[in-house]
């Protein structure tokens, strides 16, 4: 813990190539690929990588299938579902800017089977910080950090000034010691 860490843009950057790469180089006919923007984390990042892969992109909202609802009550301002294509029989990347529980893939597949079954589901993931409470792995990652469980990672990709991207390791808050999921 103590003072936070910050990824530059130039690292951020690389990453968000390496996702790209991974996916083009699995997927070169990208006709059925479709990348799906978790709400709210996951929307800027699945633009970025389908612009460099000239692929479409949606948004997929996850507020209706947390297992946390009872906690943390959907907000006022939430972001619907927007998938641009059926997802029977598509190639379906899920994106997301970082990976620690499992718990918001799971709610993930929980929505987008709500609209179709997919040929298959894959992740792409900005910044698997580890901390796996479900058995869920990425198929794409860009960076792999080093993050105690109670420590926050922040991702902020600026949609307008890209030179302003960065992830942040943050210590906890001195009271109330709590995972951040």
């Amino acid at each position: 813990m103590g003072t936070p860490k910050t990824i530059a843009s130039e690292e951020v950057h690389a990453a968000i190539e390496r996702l790209a790469t991974g996916i083009s180089t699995r997927h070169p006919d990208r006709k059925d690929l479709l990348l799906l923007g978790i709400a709210n984390g996951g929307i800027e990042l699945a633009c970025r990588l389908a612009r460099r892969l000239d692929a479409r992109a949606g948004t997929l909202d996850i507020s209706f299938h947390r297992d946390d609802i009872g906690r943390h009550p959907i907000p006022k301002e939430f972001v619907a579902s927007h998938i641009p294509a059926d997802v029977h029989g598509a190639m379906v990347v899920l994106v997301d800017d970082v990976l620690f529980s499992g718990r918001t893939v799971k709610a993930a597949l929980d929505e987008l089977f709500d609209h179709g079954r997919p040929a298959k589901v894959e992740l792409a993931v900005l910044a698997d910080r580890g901390g796996r409470l479900l058995p869920v792995a990425a198929d794409y990652c860009g960076l792999q950090l080093a993050a105690s469980p109670v420590e926050k990672v922040v991702v902020r990709l600026d949609t307008t000034n890209p030179k302003r991207d960065t992830i942040r390791i943050e210590p906890a808050p001195a009271l109330g010691l709590k995972p951040a999921v």
